[in-house]
């Protein structure tokens, strides 16, 4: 069988660790049966034996204890369940990226609304941006101008964002960041 180069065969899918039936090493397991009712600590054979009089699978869903905590279902509806709730939790968290905006001191009307654009899109995705506007030449004699710049950028875009940080120079640099409204 040929594979892939830079395929590694080792790692593929990431395996499932659920140990169900005969794969269970516990000698005595605390068992719960298909209907969600506790049947007690029972060894490991009569958990299995009630589980085929039913037609399911015995599944460890808590090996951590002791003893491990068994339950008799279907265990392709529980792997499908826990697969559905994987996707949804994976579905609501949001990674906040940072966004970096750069300004000149010396900056054009519609090119200066083309930017404020790009940040209120930002910042309605729940990005932080951070704002900075570089100094060139002699320009670094008025940061003033530059500091008036962002704070007209955090003004114009109050509805979206605020500010986290108020503007302050770094070097040849003003830095500002905006983080989205909650």
């Amino acid at each position: 069988m040929a594979y892939k180069p830079g395929f590694n065969r080792k790692r593929g899918k990431p395996q499932d660790y659920t140990r169900i039936n005969n794969r269970i090493r516990a000698l005595k397991i605390r068992l719960i049966d298909d209907e969600g009712n506790q049947m007690g600590v029972v060894d490991i054979r009569t958990g299995i034996e009630k589980a085929m009089e039913k037609e399911l699978d015995l599944v460890e869903v808590a090996p951590n204890v002791d003893p491990p905590v068994c339950r008799i279902m279907d265990y392709s509806k529980y792997k499908y369940e826990q697969k559905k709730k994987h996707k949804l939790a994976k579905k609501k968290q949001h990674v906040t990226h940072m966004k970096e905006v750069r300004f000149k001191l010396k900056i054009e009307e519609h090119d200066y609304q083309v930017k404020l654009r790009h940040i209120k899109d930002f910042l309605n995705d729940k990005d932080k941006v951070r704002v900075s506007l570089r100094f060139r030449g002699r320009e670094i004699t008025h940061k003033e101008l530059g500091i008036e710049l962002l704070n007209r950028i955090a003004k114009d875009v109050a509805a979206a964002g605020e500010m986290e940080s108020r503007p302050k120079a770094m070097g040849r640099t003003i830095v500002m960041t905006l983080v989205p409204r909650s």
